[in-house]
């Protein structure tokens, strides 16, 4: 099981985590925190897998709660309604895990705490698309393919590239969320990459960003 602490100040929105994490079958919530100082103590005391932390909180925020946790075996994944810059480049260059926008959804939401087990991050599209547009500098090429992608694969990492999520990208190009979400497997595999927002990457390096 993966053992998680959730830290936010408002219950209900807590509870709501809860709810959504022991649904997912492997996840076990060991704990929880109104604010930020409880949260580390809590975190301390129960050295869990993943953190949940929202970015305001009394007596401590989420983004100084991140700092405090930087090399501790235990990731931080900050879940918080705001996508400000303020809040997204602290958060990750203090090393966060993952940045998600609470309106992400639950599918989302238990994405990332399993990939921050995995060592591997997770950011939500809209945040990913701020990230991307901030990168200077002359573009790297972009990675060699262990294989091509067909033109319906291309099409899909154009939208990932956007930003899109698989519904979102399923209603423009008429085919299920479902579908989409085989594309994109696919397509992380041809692109050697582990997630969407290596997707992303691979889409605004090689031009291939949907409008």
């Amino acid at each position: 099981m993966i053992r998680v602490v959730i830290a936010d100040d408002q219950a209900m929105v807590r509870d709501g985590l809860r709810r959504i994490l022991q649904k997912a079958g492997d996840i076990d919530v060991v704990g929880e925190a109104g604010d930020g100082v409880a949260a580390i103590e809590l975190i301390r005391a129960t050295q869990p897998d993943v953190a949940l932390v929202d970015v305001r909180m009394p007596r401590m925020d989420g983004l100084a709660v991140t700092r405090e946790l930087a090399g501790s075996s235990t990731r931080v994944v900050v879940v918080t309604t705001f996508d400000l810059d303020e809040y997204v480049y602290p958060a990750l260059r203090h090393g966060a895990s993952g940045f998600l926008l609470k309106r992400s959804g639950p599918a989302l939401l238990v994405a990332a705490v399993r990939a921050a087990v995995a060592g591997d991050s997770l950011i939500s599209p809209e945040v990913t698309v701020r990230l991307l547009k901030h990168v200077t500098g002359p573009r790297p090429a972009p990675r060699a393919l262990v294989e091509p992608l067909t033109e319906r694969e291309l099409e899909v990492a154009g939208h990932v590239g956007a930003g899109r999520t698989n519904a979102e990208i399923g209603e423009r190009l008429f085919i299920s969320a479902g579908t989409v979400k085989t594309h994109v497997a696919a397509i992380q595999r041809k692109l050697g990459v582990r997630n969407r927002v290596g997707i992303a990457v691979w889409a605004w390096d090689s031009g291939n960003v949907a409008p």
